[in-house]
């Protein structure tokens, strides 16, 4: 079978190469052409577009590049019509992928949506258009397919690929990890400020503020894999702040604590069972019109998927440097940590276990079959 793979950002490459790997195991023909990003490459097939050329945040950084997100489109839409795939995969991505979703459809290829729009949070009048315009769709959160049923379209729950992400990693001892990146012995408190270079830069400003304040720590700084070592460099000002690339999960295997810029990151941290504190902040106008359109009372999935204050969001101007040592000194403490450490397992037992990618590439193939 041939498959057009549409995925956007760090996590769409990585849920999208394990989806390729499970798509191999049970299809020895699969063809792949796809965007996305280096460990889908890996995987195999042709690379069309790598996230990195696409990474937009925010409402107005995106309206000052739409020239460029159109082309995009129409250049996508002649793309696959030319590669004629048996399905067309959507991952995530919901202001590129449904636009494609809706032209796909319309020219009779059959369309499959893994990891759902967040539709759930803002703008639910999208979901019309994802039932008309999508043949399957497959839902990594339990709250997800809850959420579908209100209204009348019947999806897939496979569980959360994360769980096989990191079960499946090659792990690599404490004592190397540590060597390797030329740390000391102090317990690590974990930095993850996202991907864009915007978001990092809003977020690392604030997050090493307070690292004078905890000299018996280091802080180490998660490399995204779409930044180079040389974007980072100005934000590493003394010996107490330390910088590991494309490492994250090992990372979060060896800290102690973790200060996460809030997105897919929140669930990975507390999968490695890291106690955190969830920090978002985006420009004046994104966060403006953001506000009024989110209907979420929680911004990190662990809060979502608990539908409880699990963590401790930090939000907009809420996410000051007094704040944030306020609520790392809580996490810091024994009994504070117990608490993560018991609502961290709930959290897990409650997304199922392992098989999620699997799951899912057997549904597609089976979809497929005359």
């Amino acid at each position: 079978m041939k498959y057009y793979i549409l995925a956007g950002e760090a996590s769409g490459d990585l849920h999208g190469s394990n989806l390729m790997k499970a798509l191999q195991n049970v299809d020895v023909n699969a063809d792949f052409r796809f965007w996305g990003g280096d460990l889908m490459q890996a995987v195999g097939g042709t690379l069309v577009k790598h996230y990195k050329e696409r990474a937009f945040m925010g409402f107005a950084e995106v309206v000052l590049n739409i020239s460029k997100i159109f082309k995009a489109i129409a250049f996508c839409k002649t793309d696959i019509a030319e590669y004629n795939p048996d399905v067309v995969i959507f991952i995530d991505n919901s202001g590129f992928n449904l636009r494609i979703a809706r032209w796909a459809k319309q020219h009779h290829f059959k369309t499959t949506y893994y990891i759902s729009p967040q539709v759930w949070a803002s703008r639910a009048s999208r979901v019309k258009a994802i039932k008309h315009d999508i043949d399957h769709m497959y839902v990594i959160l339990p709250f997800v397919k809850d959420f579908y049923k209100t209204y009348d379209y019947d999806v897939t729950y496979v569980g959360h690929p994360l769980i096989d992400a990191i079960a499946n990693r090659k792990q690599i001892s404490e004592y190397e990890f540590r060597t390797q990146n030329e740390l000391s012995d102090k317990p690590i408190i974990a930095l993850l400020p996202g991907s864009r270079k915007q978001e990092i830069s809003a977020m690392l400003t604030i997050m090493l503020s307070v690292v004078d304040q905890y000299p018996n720590y280091q802080f180490v700084i998660a490399g995204a894999p779409s930044q180079d070592y040389s974007f980072y460099k100005p934000f590493i000002k003394n010996a107490n702040i330390h910088f590991v690339a494309n490492k994250t999960y090992d990372l979060l295997s060896v800290s102690y604590a973790a200060l996460v810029t809030s997105g897919t990151a929140t669930l990975e941290t507390a999968l490695f069972k890291v106690p955190q504190v969830v920090c978002y902040k985006a420009s004046w106008i994104s966060y403006q019109i953001g506000k009024r359109i989110i209907t979420l009372k929680y911004i990190s999935l662990v809060n979502l998927i608990m539908n409880k204050p699990i963590v401790k969001e930090l939000i907009q101007d809420e996410f000051n440097s007094s704040n944030l040592k306020k609520e790392l000194d809580l996490i810091l403490d024994d009994y504070e940590r117990t608490k993560f450490f018991i609502n961290y397992y709930d959290l897990e037992k409650k997304l199922g276990g392992k098989g999620a990618s699997q799951k899912t590439a057997e549904y597609i193939f089976n979809s497929l079959k005359p």
